[in-house]
């Protein structure tokens, strides 16, 4: 029986996952390091491959060593696109590159939604605070101001509502690409995760409601509760559109604005996601299982959701918890404040239950506040 290999780039937590969820496919990992990366994640779960600066023209070398694997992904979108199409010279790569092109770079990932006739908040282009002065102008309080690239989890991102707050960036934000939205009013954020194989094959999960602490994702909850039929077609098609546009194939995460305008499409990651995690134990088939299955063009496994989940970030504490829960993911990092060291799920028959629950573990991890400190 032939062994078959994947490929991944980077060696975080989503790798790791994806090997873990692998595992009963028979499926063998290898894992590439770039620029002196924490490994520990990945340890023991296959070779690991060390890529240090300006190895992307010897990817001949660096696929030999990964064991030569018939597909490549990414566990992450901030990644060297020129090493994914060097790499690409010797086995598909999934998602293509070209994806990973579009959405580590926000003026990019924007364009690419808007061209695909979809919807997003207004927004301006800015290289400097005098043009972001005037996006603003244009735009109107509330404004936010985004870095194009490395801005996640609130980094390199500010909220402007009044002259007095834009005038305090003078001076901290300097000459580069941003991009500049308008404020929306939205009543909640919701996140849609989908998958897609080489044929065309696509299945989604249950819409799930996310809650940010300070930019990062705290909690998420599947299904998002009173979801109509509605809402959860209209992200489908978004989803099925941008991913049939593409001809992407694996797993990609489209995080929304529900607002009286309708549904607006906020951010895109072209991989498994945070708040796809609840997967794990609240879907029959988890993204890190289907992301696998979609790169190597195996039928993908069933989405649904047979009670009410709930997936609970770890930031910035390492305790496991002491309640009753349904799983602890460690993923075995360092401990450093506001660092995403495992998640917690929940689930339950209902969601008022759930609830409940999920605001006990938040005392319990967290203490009274139920927020990070």
């Amino acid at each position: 029986m032939t062994v078959r290999r994947v490929g991944i780039v980077g060696c975080g937590q989503l790798a790791q996952m994806m090997a873990q969820e692998a595992r009963p496919l028979g499926i063998e990992f290898s894992f590439l390091a770039e620029g002196g990366e924490n490994t520990s994640c990945v340890e023991g779960l296959g070779t690991i491959v060390h890529a240090g600066d300006g190895d992307d023209a010897d990817a001949a070398s660096l696929y030999r060593a990964m064991g030569s694997p018939e597909v490549i992904t990414a566990e992450r979108e901030q990644v060297s696109v020129e090493l994914l199409r060097a790499l690409e010279k010797f086995c598909p790569v999934y998602p293509r590159p070209d994806a990973f092109g579009k959405t580590q770079h926000r003026l990019r990932e924007k364009n690419a939604i808007t061209a695909a006739g979809l919807p997003v908040a207004p927004f301006l282009p800015a290289n400097n605070y005098g043009e972001i002065c005037t996006a603003v102008e244009k735009l109107g309080y509330p404004a936010f101001i985004k870095s194009c690239e490395n801005g996640y989890d609130g980094k390199n991102q500010w909220r402007v509502d009044s002259d007095a707050s834009l005038e305090a960036l003078r001076g901290q934000v300097p000459d580069d690409e941003y991009v500049v939205e308008k404020g929306i009013d939205f009543s909640r954020e919701v996140s849609l995760i989908g998958a897609r194989t080489a044929d065309g094959q696509v299945v989604t999960y249950p819409l799930a409601e996310n809650d940010h602490y300070r930019g990062t994702l705290l909690v998420s909850t599947a299904p998002a509760p009173d979801v109509g039929e509605a809402l959860q077609k209209t992200a489908q098609d978004y989803l099925s559109t941008l991913m049939n546009a593409w001809d992407y194939v694996g797993v990609l995460a489209m995080e929304c604005f529900v607002s009286d305008d309708g549904l607006l499409i906020n951010e895109l990651a072209p991989r498994v996601h945070n708040s796809g995690h609840w997967t794990l134990a609240g879907a029959k088939t988890s993204q890190f299982a289907n992301h696998v299955r979609a790169i190597l063009g195996m039928p993908l496994g069933d989405t649904d959701s047979e009670r009410p989940a709930v997936m609970i970030n770890m930031l910035g504490v390492d305790k496991k918890p002491t309640l009753a829960n349904e799983g602890v993911w460690l993923y075995g990092k360092s401990l450093r404040p506001g660092r995403k060291m495992g998640h917690v799920i929940l689930l339950d028959d209902s969601q008022r239950a759930l609830a409940e629950r999920t605001q006990a573990m938040l005392e319990a991890l967290y203490g009274e506040s139920g927020r990070p400190a």
